[in-house]
């Protein structure tokens, strides 16, 4: 008879690996990694089974999932190798433990080998294609990368141990940026001695992980600190714009992913009521409609006195000659501005989180042609119409709003830029700290919406 409580103080007493080696009876066993911490407690892979004898429904293997397979010694041999030369995309060696690992491969093919192996991979795969710091120290990071989805950790597993080529796998899922090349070849090249380089490099190396391998054929880039928007189209910037940004605090604007969906030309301003009541807009545009008319403000009064004021399209409105339109729950966009003199000014972090862009309305004609929703000749009539248009794109465009304090500007030069939102620290902590599993990909961050105002629009 099975004293089941022997087995479970057995299994307290082995911890992960005496479970591994004890599912793993089975060759036809799916053995399937629940927890990303594969190598915690005991340095072993928690693993879980699928009875094979039981009537039930079958349930098709999730292929995002990373399950516990075969490993020759060869195969073995070559993560190993992998592991032990990863210093040169950033990240540090120990965290995957190669001493382990070459222990098992010493013994020969094993259960124990498997799971130490395809902890191993995990833990590469997850770090290479998803970075390694974890969501809680990406402060104010709203994008949800799709790589887990379109790479699934199973499916690169089985790959590399069918085709034999661990390294290729493996190398497959690196950044295909051409900035990630620059900071990995300056990584190569950086003095041992100067730590703060070093380290800067390998934070804005994981910050490209964060980011999806494939950002699109054509798509708006724009690195915050440097204060600069990039039109990328087939891997080359067609054109360059300086920004001005979200003052630091509440107002910092956050990273996104998100789609153009449209271009607006000769926008109109639905002033928020932090402005129409507490700033005593509503009051003023109802009383003094000459001044009103004059700065293209409209006030209409509800029948429950709820006043709303909307500034009319023209030279002097807030958002300038157009928007993009780009819907997203943070009411952030790229816009024009009429007091284009402030692009100028070195210190451009000075918005309430919409970033304004310089030659907006250039900006805007490229986008509705790329996008094909209208000719040029279409694009300029209706931008000097003068009135509120919106002009769908067919194709939309990607924009990337990405926080960048060390990489490529936009003359080319690799270049530190100022940390104006002090979110270096939580990122350099984390690739200080022991290595994360079960990460989140998603944040649980507040969504701040976007309120401009009256004095850090104009």
């Amino acid at each position: 008879m099975v004293n089941k409580g022997a087995i479970r103080m057995r299994l307290a007493q082995f911890g992960s690996l005496g479970l591994a080696t004890m599912l793993a009876t089975s060759p036809a066993a799916a053995q399937t990694l629940f927890a990303q911490d594969p190598l915690q407690q005991d340095d072993a892979a928690p693993v879980t089974s699928t009875p094979g004898a039981e009537t039930r429904e079958v349930v098709q293997q999730d292929p995002r999932l990373a399950r516990v397979q075969r490993w020759s010694v060869d195969n073995a041999m070559a993560l190993a190798a992998v592991v032990e030369a990863i210093g040169a995309e950033g990240l540090d060696p120990a965290d995957y433990r190669p001493d382990l690992l070459r222990a098992e491969i010493e013994r020969g093919e094993s259960a124990a080998l498997d799971a130490r192996a395809s902890g191993v991979f995990t833990w590469l795969v997850e770090d290479l294609r998803d970075g390694r710091t974890p969501m809680e120290a990406r402060r104010q990071w709203f994008v949800v990368d799709p790589d887990a989805d379109l790479l699934p950790t199973g499916k690169l597993m089985a790959d590399a141990l069918e085709s034999g080529d661990v390294a290729g796998v493996i190398a497959s899922l690196a950044p295909t940026h051409e900035d990630y090349e620059a900071l990995r070849e300056a990584l190569a090249a950086a003095d041992d001695g100067d730590t703060q380089e070093r380290r800067l490099i390998l934070a804005n190396m994981d910050r490209w992980r964060w980011l999806p391998r494939d950002l699109g054929g054509q798509y708006l880039l724009t690195n915050v600190p440097e204060y600069q928007l990039r039109l990328m189209v087939n891997g080359q910037i067609i054109r360059t714009y300086r920004t001005i940004v979200g003052a630091p605090g509440r107002t910092a604007t956050p990273q996104l992913m998100e789609t153009v969906e449209g271009v607006v030309f000769n926008p109109t301003w639905t002033v928020p009521q932090s402005i129409v009541v507490g700033e005593g807009l509503g009051n003023r545009v109802l009383n003094n409609p000459t001044w009103a008319r004059n700065n293209g403000y409209r006030a209409t009064r509800g029948a429950n006195g709820f006043v709303t004021v909307v500034q009319q399209p023209g030279p002097g409105n807030s958002l300038g000659m157009m928007k993009l339109d780009m819907p997203n729950p943070h009411a952030i966009f790229l816009h024009d501005t009429p007091a284009r003199n402030l692009f100028n000014s070195d210190n451009r972090a000075r918005s309430h989180g919409c970033i304004r862009v310089e030659r907006a309305l250039e900006l805007a004609m490229t986008v509705a042609i790329l996008g094909g929703g209208a000719t040029r000749d279409e694009a300029v009539a209706i931008s000097r119409g003068g009135e509120y248009t919106r002009v769908p794109v067919e194709r939309t465009m990607p924009v990337y709003i990405t926080y960048f304090t060390y990489g490529v500007d936009v003359d080319g030069n690799l270049r530190q830029f100022n940390d104006i939102y002090d979110r270096d620290a939580p990122v350099l902590a984390a690739l200080d700290a022991p290595r994360v599993g079960n990460r989140a990909r998603e944040t649980d961050e507040e969504v701040i919406e976007v309120v401009d105002d009256l004095n850090s629009i104009i």
